[in-house]
């Protein structure tokens, strides 16, 4: 196992329950921590100054109404079935030129999926890096978008990230900057499908945070959770909740082992994960757990830190590659939510530079069936050859509800050039142990276009998994400039609900031969023959094979000379065998022609 357990001394249950008429008497704090402020970020260990990613307003912001802006036609990007559509599109759907919209997030209506909103860094044009929180909602299941514009007008905002709780209602987190070398989150609030926002409600928060909103039914339910890095409000204290849906937010509290550059979740039972890259080394990896933080009478706490190899580093990057001046991808963590036995499994994920090898970059994960006390070996998930040079970057992760694993990444393996770039979509039926086939999803894009006077595609995408697959917010540059576009994953060839992998794992449909598709769909698509009509595909049986030897060679050959008949025959041919003729005749119609030996023909190996 590499993983080591970490026990946080900050809480006993003890001590908790003495705490509880104090705490409950305490108002939540809704405002940015009093006092002197925070002192400026440090450099984490392994890290330069030029690579630390902190979200600053380099200049004023630039006016440039919406009315005036250039447009042309938003495209509709396809990958075999697979369609991206464009979210940041005007009024009319089209593309607006000369400016940029990158590291979005998605969050959907958990009671009616056609409800979607995506958020992003938009920038108004690339002659700054000025940067707002833009958005753009859909209300039937990301066929077209509507993008009304910005939160707050002239107001700097990064890292987006979005949620909704179980009713319905959205949730946008917003990173600020109110001041030099200040910064916090502030929350907006839709009720309305996101329409519209009522906000800024101040949240605590700073730099990559992220939130998490439990959806479980429990004691916890309705609880908003968010964790940040060091160039935040608080100091060291880099996590608060909020019980009253967004309004007031508990008084930040350290996180053992300072994860950053991650993300938080929630499990089954309404437990709390938060994950990152160490802040004291680019080498190791913590997945940090509250059990209590779902407990309304209880301080906020955590139960442990768990420390964990994934056999690479993150870090942040100052010099080449796909996303210059930004991250390669964020930590992420999710938790099964599935009425199976691995309902409660802890997964881990994220795009390193590998220990060993010369590849620049790997998607790696690594698994815990213990609640997050400890992890597998980490195992690679692309499936490039080692040493391909390839980069994996900006690896995804997102848990099905059936407990499917769900994973896309930006890859450079079909061009070989570190700015050009295909999504890539690879998923697991057995919690994460193998992984099929990898498959690309977009067309090819370069990464080093469309920067608005900021050398990165922003530091992460964004997706949700349900039964039949996956729904991806994610930016690319198919127009030539920065763009924000949604992608429906589903693998559902046989149109049930369910994810081809699923049916596969459960049973539900067969896949004799193994490629990653149910017999009845490569039947009834012709990638398959079934001449029996047995719903068997016909390479599974090797009905080719006359005389039983396993190969399908010049020996079967023969036998077709003797036994195929011409018009007009009622009987067996002379030098054919009713047994041979049984066996030839492929198709069960008492009859052995040109059908049967095209079939022959399309299995023949010698």
């Amino acid at each position: 196992m590499k993983s080591k357990r970490i026990r946080s001394l900050s809480i006993a249950w003890a001590t908790a329950l003495l705490s509880v008429v104090l705490f409950s008497s305490m108002p939540a704090r809704t405002q940015v921590q009093e006092g002197p402020p925070a002192p400026a970020p440090r450099t984490p260990a392994g890290e330069h100054r030029s690579s630390l990613h902190l979200e600053v307003p380099e200049g004023p912001p630039v006016k440039v109404p919406r009315e005036t802006l250039r447009t042309s036609p938003a495209g509709r990007w396809s990958v075999g079935s697979f369609e991206s559509v464009q979210v940041n599109v005007d009024a009319d759907g089209n593309n607006i030129l000369g400016d940029a919209a990158n590291e979005p997030s998605i969050a959907i209506d958990p009671t009616n999926s056609d409800l979607m909103v995506i958020g992003w860094r938009q920038f108004d044009t690339i002659e700054s890096n000025f940067r707002e929180a833009g958005w753009a909602y859909s209300h039937d299941v990301g066929q077209t978008w509507t993008f009304p514009g910005v939160l707050e007008e002239d107001v700097f905002r990064s890292d987006p990230v979005l949620d909704a709780d179980a009713d319905g209602v959205f949730y946008f987190y917003s990173l600020s900057h109110p001041g030099p070398g200040q910064y916090s989150c502030e929350m907006f609030i839709s009720s309305d499908s996101g329409v519209s926002w009522t906000g800024p409600i101040d949240a605590f928060g700073g730099d990559k945070a992220w939130m998490a909103i439990d959806r479980t039914g429990g004691i916890g339910h309705g609880h908003i959770y968010a964790a940040w890095d060091y160039a935040g409000c608080c100091g060291n204290d880099w996590f608060t909740r909020s019980m009253d849906g967004g309004l007031t937010y508990a008084d930040p509290i350290p996180i053992p082992e300072q994860p950053m550059w991650g993300v938080t979740t929630v499990g089954p039972d309404g437990e709390v994960y938060v994950a990152g890259r160490l802040y004291a080394t680019a080498t190791q990896f913590a997945v940090v757990k509250s059990s209590t933080a779902r407990i309304a009478e209880l301080p906020l706490a955590f139960d442990f830190a768990t420390v964990v190899s994934l056999d690479g580093s993150l870090r942040g990057t100052c010099c080449g590659g796909p996303n210059p001046n930004g991250l390669l991808g964020q930590v992420w963590v999710a938790t099964d939510h599935s009425d199976g036995p691995s309902c409660g499994n802890v997964y881990l994920l994220a795009s390193v530079v590998p220990f060993e090898g010369d590849d620049p970059l790997e998607v790696m994960f690594c698994r815990s069936t213990d609640g997050g006390e400890t992890f597998s070996d980490p195992i690679r998930v692309n499936d490039d050859p080692p040493g391909t040079n390839a980069w994996q970057w900006f690896g995804t992760m997102s848990v099905a509800p059936g407990g499917r694993l769900d994973v896309v990444f930006n890859d450079t393996r079909n061009t070989g050039v570190e700015n050009l770039s295909e999504l890539f979509y690879t998923y697991s039926t057995d919690t994460g142990i193998t992984w099929s086939s990898n498959v690309p999803v977009s067309p090819v894009f370069d990464s080093h276009v469309g920067w608005p006077d900021q050398n990165k595609l922003g530091d992460y995408y964004d997706m949700i998994s349900d039964e039949a697959g996956v729904k991806v917010a994610y930016a690319a540059t198919f127009n030539d400039e920065q763009d924000v576009y949604y992608l429906r994953i589903a693998l559902d060839c046989n149109n049930n609900g369910i994810h081809d992998g699923d049916d596969i794992a459960a049973e539900a449909s067969d896949d004799c031969n193994l490629n990653e598709v149910p017999d009845e769909c490569d039947i009834a698509e012709g990638t398959s023959q079934d001449i029996n009509g047995n719903q068997i595909p016909d390479e599974c049986e090797n009905l080719s094979d006359i005389n039983g030897d396993g190969l399908v060679d010049l020996t079967d050959f023969s036998v077709y000379q003797f036994c195929l008949m011409g018009p007009g025959f009622e009987q067996v041919p002379t030098g054919c065998t009713p047994e041979e003729f049984a066996a030839a005749d492929l198709d069960d119609d008492n009859d052995v022609d040109l059908f049967d030996f095209s079939a022959f023909e399309l299995h023949f190996t010698d």
